[in-house]
């Protein structure tokens, strides 16, 4: 790992963080012993890095989405902590193969969605390049190899045309001064693969599989041999490209043509300068190696703007998966390029819109566009801008984001903008809606919002951990708290310091002190709670377990079902083990005539007249039937699952004795989910 850094010249510091990088996690040596040894810089990178390996999620997809914002927001404060991660991905990649075939296609695919991208987003070809073929031959392999063959089998004819062009080239730059280095470049592997699927088109008709790079001292050089190489060989129209003048996002600079040659394969030429070369290849790492006094459109400054907009999105984005398919949408690599009214030139993805150019304007700008102008014409928000054209925004104050921007819009800038809106829309109206159920509850207790007391208000937001009152009353609004409970706690207020409550969950606490007298024993233990009338709360059975009288149970608070109540070791909660602060815990109520479905099953003989036999003697046991269902088993027993309806535990006990007695019962269970 350490050399792959030592390769893209970066400073020392960064190559004693990569040496060090794993020492925090798996050693017990702490962050402090090594600051004291190496230096505060290079104990906060080995710190940044460590963070990241240490972070654990229950889902992969959870875990790569929120592992890649956790990433993004360390390499904001230093770019080396991405180059240090980067380092450490390609030597992961270099030792795929020891790996399982699972393991090994899923680590390839977050390299060639993620790791590969960013890499040439930060300008760093060389290491883009090699994340796409590791990442292509471990993901694809059959097709690796199969393209592999069909390219070296239709090497030896280009490698012959390339050499006579690049001859040629030579003899004329030779005669015109011109210092330079020339030399031949083979299109890698995926980049063959990925233009095959883009345009449809088959190997033969993909022409800058090889091409020519010319590299010279000067800008100057740069156009001056662009003129020779067009004067030696006529240029294929719409294939010129500046980047020199206008360099790509990620900082690259350099000119591109592709020629007619009379070999009757086109060439494809790249014309830069040894500067130009050395950011090509390393990027953002070019910085620590070759120092440009103007510093204008280096690498390094277009990077942080680039992490800058990176942190914008973040703060827009919703959950860690959004985040990641905004930034996804970033990384895309072609770009057009087009100017303001006032000259300004702004790269956006292929495909981007007026929409998207007004969000990258400016947040405020793409919040408030009502229509557009391009090259002085008006023209539809959805339409798709070409590289040259100018555009301009006609914003009104009133004007809000569309939900049908979504649909036509790429950048994930304007993506996270439009939707960030579109929650907070959404959270006005849950706010709305909550404290119209609010208030429908205080007035059923005599108590209008305006006379809570301010501590009973101030006593409920540290009871439930909200910032404010709005996210109080958003919860109720989305039906993840109850307006009961919420409006009892207002009326009855907080009974005893917080620091002398219980540990229990603050739902658990709250439900306690908004209860009816009858629900709270005289020890404060939890008393029987009431199937009907329980201020409002709506109860519900859970029909996984089916709970009776005298089983052990639980409650838990289900958004548009209220409280509902299961069986202790319930298996079907297992997933709500998480969410501590919707259980409560409940009892049954002792006196109560009312009865409860509950699921038996019972394998008996199969024989004439055996339903009836045992329909019979759960009648005898005063217990009603609900539900039947026949099973046959084998041609001689049979089972029968049964729904029955019980007072309590003991009464399903009398039933199931009763059963057994009978001569063809050979077993009999309650069922449990």
């Amino acid at each position: 790992m350490a050399g792959i850094l030592a390769d893209l010249h970066v400073d020392a510091a960064t190559l004693c963080a990569a040496l060090l990088h794993d020492v925090i996690e798996d050693t017990a040596a702490t962050r402090a012993e090594i600051a004291a040894q190496f230096g505060e810089e290079i104990a906060a990178l080995v710190d940044a890095v460590t963070k990241l390996t240490q972070i654990r999620f229950e889902t992969r997809e959870q875990a790569q989405a929120a592992y890649f914002r956790k990433m993004m927001l360390a390499v904001a404060g230093d770019l080396r902590v991405m180059l240090i991660k980067l380092a450490d991905r390609l030597h992961n990649m270099r030792t795929l193969g020891h790996l399982a075939p699972d393991k090994r296609r899923r680590i390839a695919r977050e390299t060639l969605e993620i790791y590969a991208p960013i890499a040439n987003r930060l300008g760093m070809n060389q290491l883009s390049n090699e994340f796409e073929e590791l990442g292509f031959a471990a993901l694809y392999p059959l097709r690796s190899r199969v393209l592999e063959e069909a390219l070296r089998r239709a090497r030896g004819n280009r490698h012959d045309v390339v050499g006579k062009i690049e001859a040629t080239l030579r003899q004329r730059l030779d005669q015109a001064g011109i210092r330079y280095r020339m030399e031949s470049r083979e299109k890698h592997l995926y980049s063959v693969y990925q233009k095959m699927r883009q345009d449809r088109i088959p190997l033969s008709e993909v022409y800058d599989v090889y091409a020519l790079r010319i590299v010279v001292d000067t800008v100057d050089d740069c156009y001056r041999v662009l003129g020779m190489v067009h004067n030696t060989y006529k240029p294929l129209p719409n294939r010129f490209k500046d980047y020199i003048a206008i360099p790509k996002a990620n900082g690259y600079q350099s000119l591109h043509t592709a020629l007619f040659t009379p070999f009757g394969v086109p060439a494809e030429i790249q014309i830069r300068t040894d500067e130009m070369d050395r950011v090509a290849n390393e990027g953002v790492a070019a910085h620590w190696s070759y120092k440009d006094p103007s510093g204008g459109g280096r690498p390094p400054q277009r990077a942080r703007e680039w992490l800058q907009s990176l942190m914008e999105l973040q703060r827009n984005a919703g959950d860690p998966q959004e985040f990641l398919d905004s930034v996804k949408v970033d990384l895309f690599p072609d770009e057009v390029y087009v100017f303001t009214p006032k000259g300004r030139i702004l790269a956006l993805p292929a495909g981007a819109t007026a929409v998207d150019f007004a969000y990258a304007v400016h947040s405020d700008i793409g919040d408030h566009c009502v229509a557009v102008r391009i090259d002085r014409k008006l023209a539809p928000l959805s339409s798709a801008l070409e590289t040259g054209q100018t555009v301009e925004i006609i914003t009104a104050k009133t004007a809000t984001p569309h939900p049908s921007w979504l649909n036509f819009i790429v950048t994930g800038k304007a993506r996270a903008a439009i939707r960030h809106f579109l929650k907070n829309i959404d959270r006005q109206k849950a706010i709305d809606l909550g404290r119209r159920l609010l208030e429908i509850e205080l007035a059923r207790l005599g108590t209008p919002m305006a006379q809570v007391p301010e501590a009973h208000i101030a006593g409920l937001l540290r009871e439930f951990s909200a910032r404010a009152m709005d996210d109080l009353l958003e919860d109720v609004g989305l039906g993840k708290r109850l307006a009961a409970v919420v409006a009892t706690h207002l009326v009855n207020g907080t009974p005893q310091p917080l620091a002398e409550r219980s540990s229990r969950s603050g739902f658990r606490r709250a439900l306690r002190r908004v209860a009816p007298r009858w629900l709270v024993g005289q020890e404060g233990r939890s008393a029987p709670l009431a199937i009907k009338g329980t201020e409002g709360l709506v109860v519900s059975y859970g029909k996984c377990c089916r709970p009776i009288p005298g089983d052990p149970i639980r409650g838990y608070v289900s958004a548009g079902r209220g409280v509902v109540i299961h069986v202790d070791d319930c298996p079907s909660t297992a997933e709500f083990a998480r969410q501590p602060d919707k259980w409560l815990d409940v009892e049954w109520q002792p006196a109560s005539d009312a009865r409860f479905p509950v699921d038996i099953r019972v394998e008996v003989v199969d024989q004439r007249g055996e339903l009836a036999t045992l329909a019979a003697a759960i009648a005898d046991m005063d217990c009603n039937i609900a539900n039947v269902q026949l099973h046959e088993k084998d041609g001689i027993h049979a089972v029968d699952d049964f729904t029955i309806e019980v007072r309590d535990r003991v009464h399903l006990a009398r039933v199931m004795k009763r059963l057994r007695q009978l001569k063809s019962v050979r077993r009999i269970a309650r069922k449990r989910g």
